[in-house]
C-alpha cells in the first residue's frame, strides 16, 4: 500500500488526491440533490473544511480568488462561430501587488503599449477601447514600442482583479472581437455571394448546372477557409498579446525606446477619468 494511504493510528485510511477530488466531487452532488444551497458556506467555513483534509489556507484563498475573478467566457453556438471563430480570448493570472496598484499598473500598460484609451471604470474592473483620433493612429502605424497593437482591433477589453491575500491578485484580462469577426464574415459572405452568382451565366449558355455551380461553389469555399485561417490567426495574436501584458505586470515592463520616449515627452498617454465618472 502506498505511504500516502496508510492507515492513521486508530482511525480510517487516509485519501490521496484523486479519492479526495472523488470524494468532494460526491458530497457536491448530494448537497445540490438534496436542495441545499453550496453558495451558503462562508469563506472562513469552507478554509475550516478545506484545513480539515490537509489543504493550506493560502491555496484555498488563491482558488477562491480565481473561481471569483473568473468570468468564464459563456460557451459560444451559431454559425459565426462554425465560419470563423471564438468572438473572445481571455487569460488569467496570479501576480504579487494589491487590486488598486495592478489595475493602475494595467491601465498604464494598456494606454502606453498597447494604444487603449480608458473606458470605463469600477472598484474592480477596467474597460478599454482603441484610441480614436490621430494620435491613436500615428501611435499604431508608426509602433514606436516595436508592437504590432493587436489589442487595438478589440471592440473592448477588459481586466478584473480579485484579492487572493494581503499580497497577491488574481488578474482577469478579456478581449471582445465580435465586431471584427462580424464585419470580416460580412465581407466573406459577400463575396461569396457574387462569386457564386457567377454560374447564372454560365447555366444559362447551356453548361449543366452542376458544372456550372462547382466552380464558384469551390472558389467561395476556398476564400471563407482562407478568411477563417487568418481570423483565428488574429485571435491567437490577441491571445498572446495579453499575455505579454501579465509578464510585464509580473516581471516589469522593458525600457522605453528613444523614439517612444520622445512622442511621450510631446504628447503623453491619456489620463483615466476620476473615480464616479467612468
Amino acid at each position: 500500500m502506498p505511504e500516502d494511504q496508510l492507515p492513521a493510528p486508530g482511525g480510517p485510511p487516509l485519501l490521496d488526491r484523486a479519492g479526495l477530488e472523488r470524494v468532494l466531487a460526491r458530497a457536491a452532488e448530494l448537497h445540490a440533490a438534496v436542495g441545499e444551497r453550496p453558495e451558503s458556506l462562508s469563506e472562513e467555513q469552507l478554509i475550516e473544511i478545506g484545513s480539515e483534509v490537509g489543504i493550506a489556507p493560502q491555496h484555498l484563498r488563491q482558488a477562491l480568488a480565481e473561481e471569483r475573478g473568473r468570468g468564464l467566457l459563456p460557451p459560444e453556438r451559431g454559425a459565426a462561430v462554425v465560419l470563423a471563430g471564438a468572438s473572445s480570448v481571455a487569460v488569467a493570472r496570479v501576480v504579487n501587488g494589491t487590486p488598486s496598484a495592478v489595475l493602475a499598473a494595467l491601465d498604464a500598460t494598456m494606454q502606453r503599449d498597447e494604444v487603449l484609451a480608458p473606458r470605463r471604470r469600477f472598484p474592480e474592473r477596467l474597460t478599454w477601447e482603441a484610441q480614436r483620433g490621430l494620435l491613436g493612429g500615428l501611435r499604431r502605424g508608426l509602433s514606436l514600442g516595436g508592437r504590432a497593437h493587436h489589442l487595438a482591433g478589440a471592440s473592448e477589453v477588459s481586466a478584473s482583479v480579485a484579492a487572493v491575500d494581503g499580497g497577491r491578485v488574481h488578474v482577469r484580462l478579456v478581449a471582445s472581437f465580435a465586431e471584427t469577426r462580424r464585419r470580416r464574415l460580412e465581407i466573406t459572405l459577400v463575396a461569396s455571394g457574387l462569386i457564386l452568382l457567377a454560374s447564372v451565366p454560365l447555366a444559362m449558355i447551356g453548361v449543366a448546372p452542376l458544372l456550372a455551380v462547382l466552380p464558384p461553389l469551390g472558389v467561395s469555399s476556398a476564400l471563407l477557409g482562407l478568411v477563417r485561417r487568418q481570423y483565428r490567426r488574429f485571435l491567437e495574436s490577441a491571445h498572446v498579446a495579453l499575455e505579454q501584458v501579465l509578464d510585464r505586470l509580473e516581471y516589469g515592463a522593458p525600457r522605453p525606446t528613444a523614439a517612444q520616449s520622445i512622442f511621450d515627452a510631446l504628447v503623453g498617454p491619456p489620463r483615466l477619468p476620476p473615480p464616479g465618472k467612468g
